[in-house]
């Protein structure tokens, strides 16, 4: 075999699962439904309290396009809501450890 035939192929730009747009999945539909439905329950909130109703519309529509936007993953498939359960798990696995100086070497006289 030469060294030709034993080169490695890496196919760029696969995607795992179906897309219905670049980088929005049957996975991020999920987030997005329960994103949407946590924005309804703030705009009902905020309707019920000062009755207003175009401002309950205003960010009922602000939380469906937020959470679209935040599950969306771009080009290296990293979403926002990706990246900050990350920091989140990364500030959690930080442990402390205080450094307590002790005297290993007592001087006597």
């Amino acid at each position: 075999m030469s060294s030709e035939d034993q080169s490695l192929y890496i196919p760029l730009g696969v995607k795992p699962e179906a897309e219905w747009f670049p980088g929005f999945g049957q996975r991020q539909l999920g987030q997005t439904v329960i994103g949407s439905l946590a924005a309804s329950l703030i705009a009902v909130v905020l309707w019920l309290v000062w009755g207003g109703v175009p401002m309950a519309v205003v960010v009922f529509l602000i939380g469906v396009s937020a959470s679209v936007m935040m599950t969306t993953k771009d080009r290296h498939n990293l979403s926002v809501l990706d990246q900050v359960i990350f920091m989140m798990r990364f500030i959690k696995s930080q442990k402390m450890y205080p450094y307590r100086c002790l005297d290993e070497w007592p001087l006597t006289e």
